[in-house]
């Protein structure tokens, strides 16, 4: 079994390679439309233009399990928005539920603002921890959203019922909220309280959408490639089930 996992992630990293290699010969992106992510860069521009600020909250994945994958996308995106809105007077807030991923913000944060050699405008406490349980990291993350100028909620990583205390507190502080996760429970909460809602896999193509590097574009396409190759043959082995029920 673990060979065939690693010659399954041994040809997905060939996919990607390969597509970013044939990304970069064609003009322009070729990502289906995800109006969430447009909105998002709006968000960013009118957050610099008026002096406030973008919180990015990244969950409670544990970057060692498969729950880290959505955290990983979400540091994407906080150094992402941080390039963009580094020079505003308000500059991102990053929460974490999660020791390391606390440390791996404030690391985001700063390499950001070292390769924009902008390095003394950054803070350690832009990365936060607020709460190393469930609901003790949304209650902390909430009088963040009331006291800081908060203009944009972007949650991206590991949420579970916990979720439900920051959406409010962004519809109660009138903050428009985008917000995707790996969780199912968190999925239907912020589908339901989330004004921007990443459903599903949505979640995983953040980075491509804000331009976080041609890895993420191929990322993608590479998915592409594989869904179609696992649908091809579930329907294979279903029409062989079939046909050996007839014979």
């Amino acid at each position: 079994m673990n060979l065939i996992n690693l010659v399954v992630v041994v040809l997905f990293a060939g996919l990607m390679v390969g597509f970013a290699f044939l990304n970069r010969s064609r003009e322009g992106r070729h990502l289906r439309d995800i109006p969430s992510f447009y909105h998002l860069r709006g968000a960013i521009e009118l957050a610099v233009e008026d002096g406030s600020r973008i919180h990015v909250a990244i969950g409670r994945g544990d970057v060692l399990s498969p729950r880290g994958a959505a955290a990983i996308v979400g540091l994407s995106m906080l150094r992402k928005i941080t390039e963009v809105a580094s020079e505003s007077d308000h500059p991102p807030l990053a929460t974490s539920g999660d020791g390391l991923l606390g440390i791996l913000s404030q690391d985001t944060l700063r390499y950001t603002y070292d390769a924009l050699h902008l390095t003394g405008n950054y803070q350690a406490n832009m990365g936060q921890v607020t709460g190393l349980t469930p609901f003790s990291y949304g209650a902390g993350v909430m009088p963040l959203i009331f006291d800081e100028p908060i203009s944009g909620n972007v949650l991206v990583g590991s949420f579970g019922n916990e979720v439900a205390l920051i959406t409010s507190a962004g519809e109660r502080n009138q903050t428009r909220t985008l917000a995707g996760t790996d969780n199912l429970v968190g999925q239907a909460i912020l589908y339901a309280s989330a004004h921007e809602p990443v459903i599903g896999e949505e979640v995983y193509a953040g980075g491509a959408y804000l331009d976080a590097g041609a890895m993420h574009e191929a990322s993608l396409h590479a998915q592409d490639v594989v869904r179609w190759v696992v649908a091809g043959l579930i329907v294979i082995f279903a029409l062989g089930g079939l046909i050996q029920g007839f014979f």
